[in-house]
């Protein structure tokens, strides 16, 4: 039987990664590999679960902006807690492997909802100094 999956191991899961990611911030070549897996996976969830995942693609952007050193209003830390969990969702061994049909999924979306509460505040920032900057919104 799977073991069960919550926010607490959630917050494990993206506490555990976060030095591989201050170590991958490192490389933005890794970095925009990371994205694209990333985009794959968003891309390619069942359509039941694409809703939860509706901010991945700005949590994305917003890594991808300060990577690039185009917006720094953000905490290092934040960053690499985002890279954590995108890393569990694209790399890591799933404690509850994608091929069991829906929990398999649900692990992933814990990740994905625990970091997003963390760096709520953050992401709110962020998505505010796009529109003040008329950037394009953000979608997979």
């Amino acid at each position: 039987m799977a073991e069960e999956f919550n926010l607490d191991k959630a917050h494990e899961a993206i506490e555990g990664g976060v030095a591989q990611a201050q170590e991958l911030l490192n490389d933005p070549a890794k970095i925009d590999e990371l994205l694209a897996q990333l985009q794959e996976q968003v891309k390619n969830l069942p359509d039941t679960f694409k809703g939860a995942a509706a901010n991945v693609p700005l949590m994305a952007q917003m890594v991808k902006s300060y990577i690039t050193k185009e917006y720094a209003n953000v905490s290092p830390k934040v960053v690499a807690s985002l890279v954590a969990a995108f890393i569990y969702l694209v790399k890591a061994k799933d404690l509850i492997p994608d091929n069991v049909p829906i929990l398999g999924i649900a692990d992933d979306l814990a990740v994905a909802t625990a970091v997003m509460k963390m760096c709520e505040p953050e992401l709110k920032d962020y998505a505010e100094w796009r529109e003040a900057n008329q950037l394009p919104e953000v979608t997979i």
